[in-house]
């Protein structure tokens, strides 16, 4: 009995033992698989190689250290400094306008031609002497240099009688000539001081839009030409740019600009530049102004302070107005109202290149009293030349 019961006990264990075994075994097949482990990232970085460590190369190389392996050298860099601008050399002004002749005898056609056919008629009747007398109105003459002209014109052909081409065209030139009285002094007085203590002091006055700053430059030219050590004050601190384009005229030909800041003191500026022009020995100062309306009295007034200021240094030798020649009768009130202010010394003409309105030469001198010193006959740096009277009327009447 004893042996049955253990036999049975033994039989027990035996089957609970295999049974558990079955089930572990399954239990391990429904088991997902252990995801991959992450990497260790507090695991040191490669270590970077340092100087003095070898190198590796390919196995058929010899290894080298990196004091044996040659290194490029950079070229240390220099600074260049930036190029000057190149210096030019102005034309002559000696004889400028005979060589610009044919530009203006183009633009002056109109004028003198047109008086030559009318003299020319066979009968010169009260209708023609009037179609002489719009042509030399047209032309912004004047009215009374007109009449005066006219009534010449008409004394002479009564008793010359008899008209040839060449004697009309004589006649009229004289009578030219006279009305833009050749015997005015048109040097631009530039000397300064006696004994050079001072340059010579040129003011530039004008309204905007007249080509005053443009002017400045091409005199800058003119006087660079005859020789002359020129200083510039960019006074005219109210037009956008003046300043700088003054400045450009000047480098063009060794010309120094004294300037100041946009909207600052004209009369301070017009002062520095003096200042500077005789402590480096300069012979001219041109001094470009401002060039606002001159309907505002306030304005003027400001001229007129730059001219006292200025004269605080020295006296002016010059006070040139500059024209458009193509504003006729306007630029006539603008030089009523520029002499009131300072006394002009003389005129310059600019934009007769493409006008047939040249008898605002002899309107403008006999306005003022003064004379026309420079005339400006087109947009090239060296297209301002000084008046020349004789030669003015040769181009005028296609001499």
């Amino acid at each position: 009995m004893d042996i049955v019961i253990l036999a049975v006990v033994i039989a027990v264990v035996v089957i609970g033992a295999l049974g558990g075994l079955v089930v572990g075994s399954r239990k391990k097949k429904q088991l997902p698989p252990p995801p991959p482990s992450a990497p260790d990232i507090t695991a040191a970085p490669p270590t970077e190689p340092h100087v003095g460590d070898e190198a590796e190369t390919p196995r058929d190389e010899a290894r080298r250290t990196i004091e044996e392996v040659d290194l490029p050298v950079a070229e240390p860099a220099t600074e260049q400094p930036p190029a000057a601008p190149e210096v030019e050399v102005p034309e002559p002004a000696a004889g400028r306008l005979v060589r610009l002749r044919t530009r203006l005898s183009r633009s002056q056609n109109a004028l003198g031609k047109g008086l030559l056919t009318l003299l020319s008629r066979e009968h010169l009747d009260e209708d023609t002497w009037e179609e002489i007398e719009d042509t030399l109105l047209t032309a912004d003459v004047g009215v009374q240099p007109t009449q005066e002209l006219v009534e010449r014109l008409r004394e002479r052909v009564r008793v010359l009688g008899t008209r040839t081409p060449d004697e009309l065209r004589a006649l009229l030139r004289e009578e030219l000539l006279a009305l833009l009285v050749p015997e005015f002094d048109r040097t631009v007085k530039t000397d300064g001081n006696i004994g050079g203590a001072t340059p010579g002091i040129v003011m530039v006055v004008g309204v905007n839009g007249t080509g005053k700053t443009t002017t400045t430059g091409k005199l800058a030219r003119v006087l660079v030409a005859d020789g002359k050590n020129v200083m510039l004050g960019a006074a005219d601190t109210f037009r956008a740019a003046a300043a700088d384009q003054l400045q450009t005229w000047g480098e063009r030909v060794g010309a120094r600009t004294v300037r100041g800041p946009e909207g600052g003191d004209p009369a301070s500026i017009a002062f520095d530049a003096v200042k500077e022009g005789i402590a480096a020995g300069a012979d001219v100062v041109l001094i470009d102004t401002a060039g606002r309306l001159h309907t505002k009295t306030g304005l003027m007034d400001e001229l007129g302070k730059v001219k006292r200021v200025v004269e605080k240094h020295a006296p002016l030798d010059e006070v040139l107005l500059v024209l458009d020649a193509t504003t006729g009768q306007n630029g006539l009130v603008q030089a009523r109202v520029f002499a009131e202010v300072v006394d002009i010394t003389g005129i310059v003409l600019t934009k007769l290149d493409g006008t047939a309105k040249g008898g605002i030469v002899i309107a403008v001198q006999r306005e003022l009293g003064v004379p026309v010193k420079l005339i400006g006959l087109g947009e090239g740096a060296d297209d301002l030349a000084p008046f020349e009277p004789e030669a003015f009327v040769d181009a005028l009447i296609g001499e």
